[in-house]
């Protein structure tokens, strides 16, 4: 897990970093010692006569918060307050962590759940087929056509905004939580080009994200954005004339990928076994059959001021809407020996159909196992599981799926908390996203989110652009010969590890990235290392960066290594941020750094 690339040092700071690496990077390693409602969109479904501009230069500057009651909160410190906030948001900043001291963890985590959601907004409608002046060629610099094509069928606008409104939105939680569902209820710009729908649906899941499970999966359900994605727009009942049969994608996949799983599992998370040590299946072909039948009878809502009818044309910014015609009339077998009654209405059968998932008991620990990978540690014990699956059972008012309360759970269980690790095995391989978002925020950076959806997709993690329903790293990933989930490690890899050396060469020896021509109001990507300034006090220096973004973990050993190079570098260069450059590409470039425990 070391990444240990020498990268080139800038002209302009004449010193040699790969003396610099030989002799520090492999003290940086890490010590175990140590420490149900229809969406309905609000995006406009107009079509636009210029492309999208960019949105105002976006800066991490310091959260503003909400008022809370007072009380008397729990003592926090320091170290553990830096490891909750690399579990709930993008980054962690010393404002926040002496934020967090100051008022608790549970009053924080209040605070978070009360921001009201982010959302995308200045997207329109588009039509599914690009129009002659909106085909791009490739060619670089970009013509206006492929401006065009760039910003309206591509990913390009929904990935920067997601960045900047990581980098600077209040909700932070809301926002990691949704980020996680991404990965969990998948749509990608691999089939959905339309940067209106992309946006659309990551709408729905910042909306849902900390309300009820129920809701979410209905508002997915009926997504056009999904229902374009996983066919379930258009998906017409049996004929036999014509030969056609219900589609069985979103059935499939709503069940093996957003709810229960292919396999009966414990309250703990673990695979229910038959008298023969056999895992059973949760589902099989007729129980496909028989959601792929609930599926039917759904089209993409009208566009304004047309006549709705049976396969409206593509319009991904709100909830399919229903025809009955169209809607396979029979009974429908579903889980756990469940028969829909003939003749309902699509709307009933969908609501069956969905409280019929909803209500199997897999959706815990299912749901709540790959949130805590999300969030907090990728080898969660099952005890850590069984609690959080329970708290998805019954919040302690009687509800199920309450997502406020068992993030909640996730976060503030005992595995989560302290000043240290649980285990040996917990944490989790920073994702190429955070790992960015993590970098700009500890150091109050600003950017408009062009270098950092280049540079994630260098890293192995097209942002929204999965080349698959399966995301971007498979949950059960094993890191190879051993029995240790690392779903992240699935796209490491030499190219991918000097990705991210690359990255912080440019970010912090280079000073970032500019502003790119083709972008209005494009500011580029930079950070503000003077605030790390503290005289010839470098040992100082090392301890800020070692708390913020290490949570005071780094040895001493690695501390004095580093030590001693910031100063010898310092010691032979004109620039006044040398150490500074130094220590935090040294720290930022260990292996200790690129998990987050």
């Amino acid at each position: 897990m070391n990444r240990k690339f020498p990268i080139a040092a800038s002209k302009r700071h004449q010193f040699s970093w790969c003396a610099v690496l030989a002799l520090t990077l492999s003290a940086c390693g890490a010590d175990d010692t140590s420490s149900t409602a229809v969406q309905s969109s609000a995006i406009p479904r107009t079509i636009p006569t210029t492309p999208r501009t960019s949105p105002a230069t976006a800066t991490s500057a310091p959260t503003t918060h909400p008022t809370t009651a007072a009380s008397t909160p729990v003592p926090v410190g320091a170290t553990d307050a830096a490891r909750l906030l690399e579990q709930a948001t993008f980054g962690v900043t010393a404002s926040d962590i002496a934020h967090v001291q100051s008022i608790g963890i549970d009053a924080y985590i209040n605070e978070q759940l009360a921001y009201p959601p982010t959302q995308y907004t200045g997207y329109s409608y588009t039509p599914s087929a690009k129009p002659a002046n909106c085909l791009g060629d490739g060619s670089y610099p970009l013509d206006a056509p492929s401006v065009c094509a760039r910003d309206l069928y591509s990913p390009f606008n929904v990935q920067r905004d997601f960045f900047t409104h990581a980098l600077n939105n209040p909700d932070q939680l809301r926002q990691r939580v949704a980020f996680a569902l991404s990965q969990i209820m998948v749509v990608s710009s691999v089939d959905i080009i339309e940067a209106y729908g992309l946006a659309a649906y990551q709408n729905v899941l910042l909306k849902d994200a900390l309300g009820n499970y129920r809701t979410l999966l209905q508002d997915v359900t009926l997504s056009a954005t999904m229902g374009r994605y996983l066919d379930m727009a258009n998906n017409d009942k049996t004929n036999f004339q014509n030969g056609n049969v219900p589609n069985q994608n979103y059935a499939r996949e709503v069940l093996q990928l957003f709810s229960i799983g292919l396999v009966e599992l414990n309250p703990d998370g673990t695979p229910q076994l038959d008298a023969n040590g056999t895992v059973l299946p949760t589902f099989d072909a007729a129980t496909i059959a028989g959601f792929s039948s609930v599926f039917t009878g759904w089209t993409y809502p009208p566009l304004p001021g047309a006549n709705s009818q049976w396969q409206n044309a593509v319009n991904l910014a709100g909830a399919m809407v229903a025809f009955p015609d169209h809607h396979e009339p029979g009974t429908k077998g579903l889980l756990n020996g469940y028969t829909i009654p003939a003749s309902q209405t699509p709307a009933q059968d969908l609501s069956d159909a969905l409280d019929n998932i909803f209500n199997h008991p897999n959706v815990g620990p299912f749901i709540s196992q790959q949130l805590i990978q999300h969030l907090v540690t990728s080898n969660p014990s099952p005890a850590y599981v069984a609690r959080v699956a329970a708290i998805f059972a019954n919040n302690g008012q009687g509800v199920r799926g309450d997502l406020s309360a068992v993030v909640r759970a996730i976060l503030t269980d005992s595995e989560a908390r302290g000043a240290a690790p649980a285990t040996n095995l917990f944490g989790h391989v920073r994702e190429p996203v955070l790992f960015i978002t993590g970098i700009l925020r500890s150091f109050g950076g600003r950017s408009d989110g062009v270098f950092l959806r280049n540079s994630s997709a260098a890293m192995g993690e097209s942002l929204f652009s999965p080349d698959t329903v399966f995301s971007y790293f498979p949950p059960s990933y094993q890191i190879p010969g051993t029995q240790t989930l690392a779903p992240e490690m699935e796209i490491d890899n030499a190219a991918t590890a000097l990705a991210r050396a690359n990255f912080v060469e440019t970010l912090i020896m280079q000073g970032g990235a500019a502003a790119d021509p083709t972008l209005p109001h494009s500011t580029g990507t930079a950070i503000d290392l003077t605030s790390l300034a503290t005289g010839n006090n470098n040992a100082a220096l090392i301890a800020q960066l070692n708390q913020t973004l290490l949570h005071g973990s780094l040895t001493d050993a690695a501390s004095n290594i580093i030590l001693t190079a910031a100063e010898s570098v310092a010691a032979g260069s004109t620039d006044p941020l040398a150490a500074q450059r130094t220590a935090s590409y040294l720290i930022l470039t260990s292996a200790q750094y690129q998990v987050e425990r």
